[in-house]
């Protein structure tokens, strides 16, 4: 039958193949054409020729074909097919679809859509005809049935793709207009929810393909904002409840999702730069309101993947650089203002994401790693520390201004670290970088980049062996880089040293090479390298770890146990640079003091170097100590200093000589001393202790014997810094008071508070006070610009804090007890009485500890309660500290109510300002909400101050705290009347009515004092309104605020209202009150401005 059907088809023409086909049973033609494609047999030509013998004119022609085309259809994706015959099969009725009648496409249309809504297409192939059914369909000009009623084909390919849409299938290939795009992307975001995850990336990838025929916002705004939500709600499913077994969504399988549609969105953009412009404006414009809205670590990802196309790399990488400023700035001012923290609800901040980028990047995410070290840099070099005009470098602020930068360096810094972390390809990358940072900008501030090499050493030091090349290299520059820098990246790289014995060799040579350079940075570089070198490479019988301060993570101990470098090696090793750092001796006194400085903390992390340290100040010192007992003064001070020609300069710093000797000396006795008891120790080590003490008992009991005239230094000596003379009597003077300084604290530590010893101590005060009188009196005098500067103190934190365990109880009993006016008169100190002192000490301890050691404020203020006994400790743990902190508020509170209830000629300004400024530092450590904040006693009415500086502090600190808590308005408007009341109105006719709200309000504190501080906070007030109105304004569509419809009448009108119609928005709130009394034309009387 084949074989006949053929054969008439070759004729000319049709007619007998016609009456052929038309003798035929219903079945014979699919059953001959089925069994000839699943045969593999040339099928094509058996299609060609039913299709030349059944012409669409006529109407059993017509059927014939509508049969055939179903019975194709059920072939191909039955799978029965070679992929080559269902091809062919296809592209034939491809071809063929344009002769059908209207009818009968809308039949095929709608047969395809039965198909997929009942799931019977097996591989989709045959969905490859429904663009070209639905495009003929679309040509048809007549009137065509369709449901209930009549459309043209356009109409019907329409209700066609709405049919179509809502069934989750969609085409690329269907010729459709711009409002049908908009439609059917439409549609087809709203089936992701609907859809299996795994679905989900084919049908992204078909709507970006739609997307070049337009609608590109729609597609990439409704996949952002789909995923975004998934993430959210998944976070939200990770934080939740612990046992909850059900997860809607696992993560691994939804970052790979993600990732997938990422790199989906990204191949698009590289084919469709339209694409990629509208995807950095559609997050732009959060930029203009609340950037945390179109931002999510999901859209933060593609951006990043983006950064790979050249075209978008800056516009990007700025994008999220702005975003991050922006975001930590919005968080500054909610931190600042509990009015907006009531009105703006909590979210996630852009770094936030950034940080949950870098996690989720875990999963095979390569494509944003790139981008991940590109912004952490950026954010890095942009916002790192500053350099001001002195040369000073501004490492951190506690000035607000600067606190965003700051954490956006720390955020730039901590990306880089967890990328560093998590992904091995891009480890040598980032090594790379931050050396190179660190060598080529040593005229810069650095500190952030020696923070990050250190952080990242410390994570992974034998996982850094493979880099070690680009370590090696960095040694190279160590002679030409700063002083504070080679300590700190050497202090970095340190347990890289421990790990690879060619890098410790390689920094030896340039250690070596460096300490015969002919620059003295170099020299001191070198000896700064020699020195960790000998902390860190422990001789055999050293103290353990834990008597030393250094920290190692497990895996650097383990590889102290198991490298080349094991302890017998290393006694040999410290030996050589030992007689390396002997040679330094004899170099300026800048290097000395170096090595004398560094000594102490050699000894105490390489306690077997103790003999070769000591024996070595020992030497050094006799070369400067006078031996006879009775010769005064018993230091050679002559010999400390270096004259040539007219040029004076100190060659040996004796004071750092007896300084490193006294704490190696207090440290071997109280360190070594006991643990070598019973053991038998070498006479000639015995020694060199014995020798030492000597030495410093006699230096002790003949420099308090002695007087300044004994060292030429007496108030007739020349201290002018314009002569030879001058210049050496002041470097001798310093010298004396630093070797006073250093006596005083070994008196101290081996007195074991004896009489005798502490009245050395005093003679030797009263040397270094009357020599420091002596300086001051004349620089003075001569009005230098040295006049005012110091030279460092010699004393230990450790001795320091011991005197200052014991004062500051003192102060605090004395401050708190005896009342100023019952102090004896006479007892002052530089017109300051004993009481105010105290207190000054106290307001400095309080600022220290709140600066410099927040996390142990619970432990200090737990400290101050004298009444806590042992016994309840476990109760006293339950104490918060804003229970603590308003114990000692309420002593200071009482002190100053005092002293504002006293008389006039009795109100001592200074006691009181500090007493606010104590109170200022205290109030910081109240929660927001404690009853301390919200109701805090006002001062009493009974007295008008005068004091513009106490007002103002008092004023501020006022503000502090009702900020903290509430909008200050009502405050501000109560000030405001005060001011008007005592100044008076512009227009002098009208009579303002006085109100007394606070009695700090005066007509000597009313201006300028208080009127410029409310307008000052006031307008504090109007920006974080402003701020307020621009989030309102910039909020996504998709949000919905719950607003009065003529507020929203207004916004929709918000260019005929302007300002106007934006402050409707605070109408019912009492800032317009209060900003109403100050915008109405009413000026302070007096007032300039």
């Amino acid at each position: 039958m084949d074989q006949k059907i053929l054969s008439l088809a070759a004729e000319k023409t049709a007619d007998k193949l016609q009456e052929f086909l038309q003798t035929l049973r219903e079945g014979d033609l699919t059953n001959l054409l089925q069994n000839q494609a699943v045969k593999g047999k040339v099928a094509g030509a058996l299609l060609r020729a039913i299709f030349k013998g059944s012409p669409c004119s006529e109407e059993a022609g017509t059927l014939r074909r509508r049969k055939i085309y179903t019975c194709c259809i059920q072939l191909v994706e039955s799978g029965d097919l070679q992929k080559e015959i269902a091809s062919e099969i296809i592209g034939l009725l491809m071809l063929e679809a344009h002769h059908f009648p209207g009818p009968l496409l809308v039949e095929l249309a709608n047969e395809f859509i039965s198909a997929v809504r009942e799931g019977s297409l097996v591989n989709g192939k045959s969905l490859e005809l429904l663009p070209i059914i639905l495009t003929a369909l679309a040509t048809k000009k007549e009137n065509l049935a369709y449901g209930k009623g009549v459309l043209s084909g356009e109409e019907c390919k329409k209700q066609l793709i709405n049919t179509l849409c809502s069934e989750s299938w969609i085409h690329r290939d269907v010729p459709l207009t711009a409002e049908e795009v908009e439609f059917v992307v439409e549609k087809a975001l709203s089936m992701f929810s609907k859809m299996n995850l795994q679905e989900i990336p084919p049908l992204v990838y078909q709507l970006l393909v739609l997307s070049s025929k337009g609608s590109r916002k729609s597609v990439l705004e409704g996949i952002i904002a789909f995923f975004s939500a998934l993430d959210k709600q998944h976070n939200e499913e990770q934080s939740g409840d612990e046992l909850l077994d059900v997860v809607t969504v696992p993560s691994g399988e939804l970052r790979h999702v993600e990732g997938t549609i990422i790199l989906h969105i990204v191949f698009a953009i590289k084919l469709d730069y339209e694409l990629g412009r509208e995807l950095v404006k559609h997050l732009k414009v959060g930029q203009q309101g609340d950037s945390n809205n179109n931002l999510s670590p999901f859209s933060i990802a593609l951006l990043l993947s983006v950064t790979r196309i050249q075209r978008f790399q800056d516009q990007v990488l700025d994008l999220l650089k702005t975003s991050v400023v922006k975001s930590f700035k919005d968080l500054q001012l909610l931190q600042g203002s509990k009015f907006l923290q009531n009105l703006v609800p909590h979210r996630s901040y852009v770094s936030t994401m950034i940080l949950e980028v870098v996690k989720n990047s875990v999963h095979s995410w390569d494509h944003v790693t790139q981008g991940l070290v590109e912004l952490g840099f950026i954010l890095m070099d942009s916002y790192g520390p500053k350099k001001v005009l002195d040369g000073k470098t501004i490492e951190t602020s506690p000035s607000l201004s600067r606190m965003p930068n700051q954490h956006a360096c720390k955020l730039g810094a901590n990306i880089l670290l967890e990328t560093f972390k998590i992904h091995e390809m891009i480890r040598q990358e980032i090594l790379e970088q931050v050396l190179n940072r660190v060598v080529t900008r040593a005229s810069s501030p650095i500190s952030h980049f020696l923070d990050l090499l250190s952080n990242i050493v410390m994570y992974a030091p034998l996982v850094l062996q493979s880099c070690s090349s680009k370590v090696t290299e960095a040694f190279d520059y160590l002679s030409f880089l700063p002083l504070q820098t080679v300590q700190r990246l050497l202090k970095a790289v340190q347990p890289l040293l421990k790990v690879s014995m060619s890098m410790r060799d390689c920094l030896i040579l340039v250690l070596r090479k460096a300490m015969f350079a002919n620059q003295l940075d170099a020299r001191k570089s070198a000896v700064a390298g020699f020195l960790l070198l000998l902390k860190n490479f422990k001789v055999l019988g050293s103290l353990s770890s834990s008597q030393c301060s250094q920290s190692l993570s497990v895996s650097q101990v383990h590889v102290d146990v198991h490298s080349h470098y094991n302890s017998v090696a290393n006694e040999t090793f410290c030996l050589e640079i030992m007689d390396s750092l002997r040679r330094c001796l004899s170099q300026q006194a800048d290097v000395r003091l170096m090595l004398y400085e560094g000594f102490y903390d050699v000894l105490r992390r390489n306690s077997q170097l103790a003999n070769s340290v000591m024996q070595t100040l020992l030497s050094q010192l006799k070369q400067f100590y006078e031996p006879k007992p009775d010769l005064l003064p018993p230091l050679k001070l002559e010999a400390c200093i270096l004259t040539q020609g007219d040029k004076i300069s100190l060659q040996e710093p004796l004071d750092y000589l007896l300084c490193c000797i006294q704490h190696c000396l207090a440290w071997y006795k109280n360190t070594v001393i006991p643990l070598q008891q019973g053991e038998e120790e070498e006479e000639e080590e015995e020694a060199f202790y014995e020798d030492l003490d000597d030495i410093l008992e006699s230096i002790t009991n003949r420099m308090i014997k002695s007087e300044l005239e004994d060292f030429e230094l007496d108030k007739s000596a020349d201290f002018s810094q314009s002569t030879s003379i001058g210049i050496k009597n002041n470097i001798c003077a310093f010298l004396v008071m630093g070797v006073c300084e250093v006596l005083i604290e070994y008196n101290f530590s081996i007195s074991s508070f004896s009489k005798n010893r502490f009245e050395d101590i005093l003679s030797l005060f009263i040397c270094y006070k009357k020599l420091s009188d002596i300086l001051n009196e004349k620089a003075g005098k001569a009005k230098t610009k040295t006049a005012n500067k110091t030279n460092d103190s010699l004393l230990s934190m450790k001795f320091v804090s011991s005197l200052l365990t014991a004062l500051f109880r003192v102060l605090l009993w004395r401050y708190t007890s005896i009342p100023t006016s019952v102090e004896e008169s006479g007892k002052k100190e530089k017109g300051k009485s004993i009481s105010l002192l105290c207190l000054e000490g106290l307001q400095k301890i309080f600022s220290a500890v709140q600066q410099f050691y927040q996390p142990k404020i619970q432990q200090f203020l737990r400290a101050l309660d004298v009444t806590d006994k042992e016994g309840e400790e476990r109760e006293d743990a339950d104490v918060s500290v804003t229970q603590r902190t308003a114990f000692q508020i309420r002593q200071f509170q009482r002190s100053l109510l005092n002293l504002l209830s006293s008389q006039e000629e009795d109100f001592n300004s200074k006691e009181a300002l500090l007493l606010v400024t104590v109170l200022t530092s205290l109030s910081k450590l109240l929660e927001p909400s404690s009853p301390q904040v919200i109701h805090p006693p006002r001062p009493p009415k009974v007295l008008g101050l005068q004091d513009a500086l106490f007002c103002k502090s008092l004023m501020n600190l006022l503000f502090s705290l009702h900020v903290s808590y509430k909008s200050p308005v009502i405050l501000l408007r109560d000030l405001s009347q005060d001011i008007h009341g005592h100044l008076g109105d512009i227009d002098q006719d009208v009579e303002v009515e006085k109100t007394n709200h606070f009695a700090i309000v005066n007509l000597r504190t009313a201006a300028p004092t208080v009127c410029l501080l409310v307008l000052s906070q006031a307008e504090k007030v109007l920006e974080e309104v402003d701020w307020l109105i621009t989030k309102l304004k910039g909020q996504v569509s998709q949000e919905t605020l719950s607003v009065s419809p003529g507020v929203s009448e207004l916004r929709r009108n918000s260019k005929k209202y302007g300002k106007a119609g934006e402050a409707v928005w605070f109408s019912s709130d009492p800032p317009v009150l209060f900003f109403h009394f100050l915008c109405t034309g009413k000026r302070f009387r007096g007032s300039t401005q």
